[in-house]
C-alpha cells in the first residue's frame, strides 16, 4: 500500500509542477504581448512627436521641448518602465536574472556572471522570491500554487 501512496503522491506532484510550468509559459506569453503593445504605443508617440516638430518647422515656430513634448516624453518613460518590469518578471519566471555589469541573462543562483565574471549581489533563491512577491504584490493564484508546492517540498 505504501508504494501506491508514493506513486500517487509523485503523480500528484508531477501534475502540479506541470500545471505551474504551463501557467508560467502562459504568463511569459502575456508579458511578451504586453511588451509588444507598449513598444507599439511608444512608436505611435514617436510619430506624434515627429509630427509636432515638423508642423512647428513648417510654421517656422520655435520648438520648446519642455512645453511642446513633455507629455509625450513622460508617456514614453511610463511605457519604458512597464517594458523593463515585464522583462524582469519574465526573467524571474525563467529563474534568470540580468548581470548589472554586462546585462547578460544568467541563472539566478550564479554568484558570478559567466560572461563578464562580475560578482553578483542580492541573489535570492527562487523560493524566497516567490514568497516575497506573494507577500508584496497582488499575484494571480498561479504563483500561490507554486509557493504551496515549494512549501510542501521543504516539509518533506
Amino acid at each position: 500500500m505504501e508504494i501506491i501512496d508514493k506513486i500517487g503522491k509523485t503523480a500528484t506532484n508531477t501534475c502540479k509542477i506541470t500545471v505551474c510550468k504551463t501557467n508560467k509559459m502562459a504568463q511569459r506569453t502575456k508579458l511578451k504581448m504586453h511588451i509588444n503593445e507598449c513598444k507599439e504605443e511608444i512608436e505611435d508617440i514617436y510619430n506624434k512627436i515627429g509630427k509636432k516638430v515638423y508642423e512647428k518647422h513648417v510654421r517656422e515656430e520655435n520648438i520648446d521641448i519642455k512645453q511642446d513634448l513633455e507629455e509625450e516624453c513622460s508617456k514614453i518613460d511610463r511605457y519604458s518602465k512597464e517594458i523593463d518590469n515585464s522583462i524582469e518578471r519574465i526573467l524571474m519566471l525563467k529563474d534568470m536574472k540580468k548581470c548589472p555589469n554586462c546585462f547578460s541573462e544568467i541563472m539566478i543562483q550564479y554568484n558570478f556572471c559567466p560572461n563578464c565574471g562580475k560578482k553578483q549581489y542580492n541573489t535570492k533563491p527562487r523560493e524566497e522570491k516567490i514568497v516575497e512577491r506573494l507577500e508584496n504584490e497582488d499575484i494571480d493564484n498561479t504563483n500561490e500554487k507554486e509557493a504551496e508546492i515549494i512549501k510542501e517540498e521543504k516539509e518533506e
